[in-house]
């Protein structure tokens, strides 16, 4: 099913001839398949589609529409190259034309954990002109980039020193002319309790590139500051029928996470709140629903020309107590409106896992799939990589590259818990129950020496499954780590001898909360290393953070 489409190349300095043999591991494939249990019961008809739109880790979804055609961003956090763009004109179909940050000199992510870094982008189109504003967390503050096409190139950050504090922010252009910017906030004073924020509205002008004029809050706590909210935060404003809206997440990211509305007179408020609030959340439904969606908030509306209303919103969906090792994910509903006001779920509605599709013309399906299930393979035989491969933090030197059919990493000298840029190229876990497998060419010559696959949460959590040296042979071996206080190498859980030259295939299966391990050597049938790993450790209950788990080849060298 499905093989990708080659992307153009992330960028020049990466692009670096292949590292001489010894020092490098070579892939000569990568294969991707997933499904989840709800396959099962969510079948689309005719006229239908699934959700989620975005499988795996897709986050904090903001969307624009200019003509007939339709724009979404992500977050990425540390992850680079980072806030993917995709296209649409069905709303249901999306391709990734881009990322917005594809050069390493635009942002520094600096030792970050991998859930700082890029925050909740918002995009919007004006008079021509592509806008992301964004808050890079801990490297840097807010800030806006802008391009003519949504493929880029995109320009180089513009900083928003006034925003300080703050994050989440978003443009929105108004009818006169004039634009401004929401974004979540500190309180005035001393907060009131943990969680306390506020949603704050300053002008922009868009020709120099900054604000203007004085800063003022809108949004105080949340729509109920009586009964403690907590995290306000994703603003948008926008127009209708003579007010102006302000839709914000509120609640947190977990259980408990829902969207509020209010409506005022002008960007400047004053605001009321929606006496039906929240219009989106699922935290009144019964836990042990089958095929639950969770945590959904973080929502962002778009018009289509036959006046219909769509939203495109964040949820997850756990295989267990909160337990999801897949991040959360990009959902689409339709907006209905009552009495003046959005919404998208009544309560106790769950969010539906089929719909029928927008009033839009038909799209084919995307080159690679988005959702439901599928299979992708890479074979690493074009001039780049795919849009959709990230790797930790910030690229330098000539660590990898694409060679004779093969992807090829040079042996660097760091870990997963290091902090820095391994040698690792990872793609997204999008299904709870999913196998990714690799061929891989190469014998370590001493121990510490190490290439494979690898599958991480973050800094502090993940497995290692690796080809390595014991003594005077070679084996395949899985490690993990599971927290600050294990070792930052990893713990060995199991070891298998295999012969003494390969290539070898490796195979990661993740099975929900568990994850087996299988080797293969030349003219071999699979055998098990480990089956039956703990993977609730990938699970962002227990690993914490904002991503989802990435898998991916990966290689380790020991130094000079």
């Amino acid at each position: 099913m499905g093989r990708i489409v080659p992307a153009l190349a992330l960028l020049a300095l990466l692009a670096a001839p292949a590292a001489q043999a010894a020092d490098t591991a070579r892939f000569d494939w990568l294969d991707y398949r997933g499904s989840d249990p709800a396959d099962a019961i969510a079948r689309p008809e005719p006229g239908e589609y699934r959700n989620p739109i975005l499988s795996g880790y897709y986050p904090d979804p903001s969307i624009t529409q200019v003509g007939e055609d339709y724009y979404l961003v992500n977050s990425t956090f540390a992850w680079f190259p980072g806030i993917p763009v995709f296209h649409s004109r069905d709303l249901v179909n999306w391709t990734q034309v881009g990322n917005a940050i594809d050069r390493p000199t635009q942002l520094d992510f600096k030792a970050l954990g991998l859930s700082r870094g890029v925050f909740a982008p918002a995009i919007e189109h004006h008079d021509g002109t592509f806008y992301i504003i964004n808050t890079c967390v801990d490297c840097g503050g807010n800030f806006i980039i802008t391009a003519r096409d949504p493929k880029g190139p995109w320009s180089d950050p513009v900083w928003l020193p006034d925003l300080e504090g703050g994050i989440d922010p978003s443009i929105f252009f108004d009818t006169d002319g004039r634009a401004w910017i929401v974004n979540n906030g500190p309180p005035v004073g001393e907060p009131l309790y943990q969680g306390h924020r506020a949603i704050w509205v300053q002008e922009f002008d868009a020709k120099a590139m900054k604000t203007i004029g004085p800063r003022s809050v809108l949004v105080n706590g949340g729509v109920d500051i009586s009964k403690k909210p907590i995290w306000i935060e994703g603003p948008h404003l926008f127009r209708k029928d003579g007010f102006v809206y302000l839709i914000a997440a509120e609640g947190g990211t977990a259980i408990n996470h829902s969207q509020v509305v209010l409506r005022g007179p002008s960007p400047t408020g004053p605001f009321t709140p929606n006496p039906s609030n929240p219009i989106l959340t699922q935290r009144d439904l019964p836990a042990d629903r089958p095929h639950p969606v969770t945590s959904a908030g973080h929502a962002d509306f778009v018009v289509t020309p036959q006046g219909d209303w769509w939203a495109t919103f964040l949820a997850v969906r756990p295989y267990g107590d909160d337990l999801y090792n897949t991040g959360r994910e990009t959902f689409l509903m339709p907006v209905r409106w009552v009495d003046g006001w959005p919404r998208l779920t009544d309560p106790g509605q769950a969010i539906p896992l089929t719909h029928a599709k927008p009033t839009l013309p038909p799209q084919p399906a995307p080159p690679m799939p988005t959702s439901g299930p599928f299979q992708v393979r890479d074979e690493f035989d074009a001039a780049a990589l795919p849009m959709h491969w990230m790797t930790p933090r910030n690229p330098k030197g000539d660590w990898y590259a694409l060679d004779k059919g093969a992807l090829a990493l040079r042996l660097l000298p760091v870990g997963l818990s290091d902090h820095g840029h391994p040698a690792f190229w990872a793609r997204r876990q999008q299904h709870r129950d999913a196998v990714v497998e690799t061929a891989l060419r190469f014998i370590p010559d001493r121990p510490g020496e190490r290439a494979g696959l690898a599958a991480i949460q973050s800094d502090d959590y993940w497995f290692r499954f690796t080809i390595e040296r014991e003594g005077h042979g070679i084996v395949a071996r899985v490690a993990m780590r599971d927290g600050k206080e294990k070792p930052a190498d990893g713990k060995v859980l199991a070891t298998l001898a295999v012969p003494p030259t390969g290539p070898y295939r490796l195979r990661i299966t993740a099975r929900g909360g568990e994850y087996d391990f299988h080797v293969a050597g030349p003219g071999q049938d699979w055998r098990p290393v480990l089956t039956g790993a703990d993977g609730t450790i990938l699970s962002t209950k227990k690993a914490g953070g904002f991503v989802g788990t990435m898998i991916g080849p990966f290689a380790q060298g020991v130094g000079k």
